[in-house]
């Protein structure tokens, strides 16, 4: 009996002596990691700003591959949720609460009884691209058990950001590589506009394609004259195929006053609409020959995003080139997108 009440006593003091230095030990634990990236600030950014491009690279998932996963809220930006539940990684929710572009991303995670944190990566430039720090904190409050976690916390989820931080490098590298951030791009919805349209061809080169476009643009006039058609809106041009060193597009105009006696077949303009449906539109102001860097430039948007193309694309010369500065024409770029992504 009396070993019994000393080995009692014994476990009584050890315990009342892990809840006195529990109380001195620190209520939040904070860990840090960071990688520098050979990518722009703004693909980096858009692969943490949405957790559908976030569970492409991060760690937790490939460890539990068959956790049920679910989003709510906006796709990306602040109120983005994502939920899981899974034998490993157990129940919990991430929201974005703070989104800042090329900068900051902040988020609140809830692992329900195992208590809450947050989540943020801070983003800045550097020598060889960008450099991503990913901080994690976590607060016990009177939770001694907790406190004692949270000694441990480095070594449990250090490794994790280690490897997360790792794969989102290899991610980013891998997306084309033109920096977006300096292109206005919008996400809106189209409606189909009836053109007459004349299919073109030209070789690569801008001297070839602008004396195509001219002879197309010109002959479309002739059609709309002829049968008493009216322009109702800037020229477009819409890509259709690369071939070998040649481009295939349809050099055209929006028209109103179609009529039943309007001929549609027969001659070398046709009649048509435009797709229809969401689109993300980016301003392009300049020379016409800079339009391929604009289209780099949505391309490396589209990845980054996740976004998938639903169509081909187009150009809307807004600015009169006989009358505006090269420096200054406007010309609007639209990428069609498959609904889901908008």
């Amino acid at each position: 009996m009396g070993f019994l009440k000393k080995f009692l006593y014994s476990i009584g003091a050890l315990i009342l002596g892990l809840a006195v230095i529990g109380i001195f030990l620190p209520s939040r634990a904070q860990i840090e990691r960071s990688i520098t990236i050979d990518a722009s600030r703004a693909t980096v950014f858009a692969l943490l700003n949405d957790f559908h491009q976030v569970n492409k690279w991060s760690p937790w998932i490939e460890a539990d591959a068959n956790a049920k996963i679910d989003f709510f809220g906006p796709r990306r930006g602040v109120g983005a949720t994502v939920i899981w539940d899974g034998n490993i990684v157990g129940q919990g929710s991430q929201l974005i609460t703070e989104s800042v572009p090329l900068e900051r991303v902040v988020t609140a995670l809830d692992f329900g009884d195992r208590g809450k944190a947050n989540a943020v990566f801070d983003l800045s430039e550097a020598d060889d691209g960008t450099e991503v720090v990913w901080t994690f904190g976590m607060e016990f409050g009177f939770n001694l058990v907790g406190r004692y976690i949270g000694l441990m916390l480095g070594s449990i989820v250090g490794e994790d950001y280690e490897k997360g931080l790792a794969s989102l490098k290899s991610m980013a590298e891998g997306l084309p590589r033109a920096d977006f951030s300096d292109v206005d791009m919008e996400h809106v919805v189209v409606e189909a506009l009836d053109i007459a349209y004349l299919p073109t061809a030209s070789i690569l080169e801008a001297a070839a394609i602008s004396d195509a476009i001219g002879k197309a643009y010109f002959n479309i006039l002739n059609f709309i004259d002829e049968y008493d058609l009216q322009e109702s809106g800037a020229p477009i041009s819409i890509s259709r195929a690369f071939s070998g060193s040649e481009i295939r597009f349809d050099a055209a105009i929006p028209v109103r006053g179609i009529m039943d006696s309007t001929p549609r077949s027969g001659h070398s303009v046709k009649l048509g609409t435009t797709y229809e449906g969401p689109v993300v539109r980016a301003k392009h102001i300049g020379p016409y020959r800079e339009l391929g860097q604009t289209h780099d430039k949505i391309a490396a948007y589209l990845a980054a995003l996740g976004i998938e193309r639903n169509g081909d694309a187009w150009e809307s010369y807004v600015s009169d080139p006989t009358r505006t500065d090269a420096d200054e024409l406007l010309t609007y770029v639209y990428y069609p997108i498959v609904p889901g992504d908008f």
